[in-house]
């Protein structure tokens, strides 16, 4: 699987702003850095993050800050155990993915690491990170298989569902309602 050295989205309908991040192979899993930055409900954010995943996709620790001073620190042993700033977090028990509200790329990691068969679905709870403050709650989510480059999602407590698009690498290219890739991306 190779992504591309840099990929950019443009936040549409429910939010206006726009996503960078750069990927970088790490210790046989991913580097994962980018910013992301928009208004939302007249709410103005900003994020940036840096995610590491191991070979099988899951979250292994990631730094993420947001306007002003705010920093979250996350680590995972990728079989759902977590801790945030250096505490141990039961509440997120038995999530394998981390679902950053402020980007649509994040739900690129549970497509790779659940790798379903056409027609297949399965459950995949996350820990969500909000954007405005940084607080973490799970979320159950859904993906089903579709057909290629197809994927049913699903987050009930929102009452949100959609198809999400992805390109031939995997990489997220529509996430209806939230973002869209911004054909402007560069091999680095």
């Amino acid at each position: 699987m190779t992504f591309p050295g840099s990929a950019a989205w443009r936040h549409e309908d429910a939010r206006t702003g726009f996503e960078v991040t750069r990927f970088r192979r790490h210790e046989g899993g991913w580097l994962v850095e980018g910013a992301t930055s928009a208004v939302e409900d007249g709410v103005a954010w900003a994020v940036r993050y840096s995610l590491t995943l191991s070979p099988q996709w899951t979250l292994r620790s990631a730094r993420i800050g947001g306007l002003g001073a705010r920093e979250l620190t996350v680590e995972a042993d990728g079989h759902g155990r977590w801790r945030l700033d250096g505490k141990p977090a039961p509440h997120l028990d038995g999530c394998l993915d981390l679902d950053l509200e402020a980007s649509a790329m994040t739900n690129t990691f549970p497509v790779h690491r659940l790798a379903l068969p056409a027609g297949a679905r399965a459950e995949a709870p996350a820990a969500y990170v909000r954007a405005a403050d940084l607080g973490v709650d799970r979320l159950e989510q859904t993906y089903e298989h579709l057909s290629p480059g197809r994927y049913g999602y699903a987050a009930p407590a929102f009452g949100f569902a959609c198809v999400l698009e992805y390109d031939d690498t995997g990489l997220i290219t529509r996430y209806p309602g939230i973002a869209v890739r911004h054909p402007a991306t560069v091999d680095a």
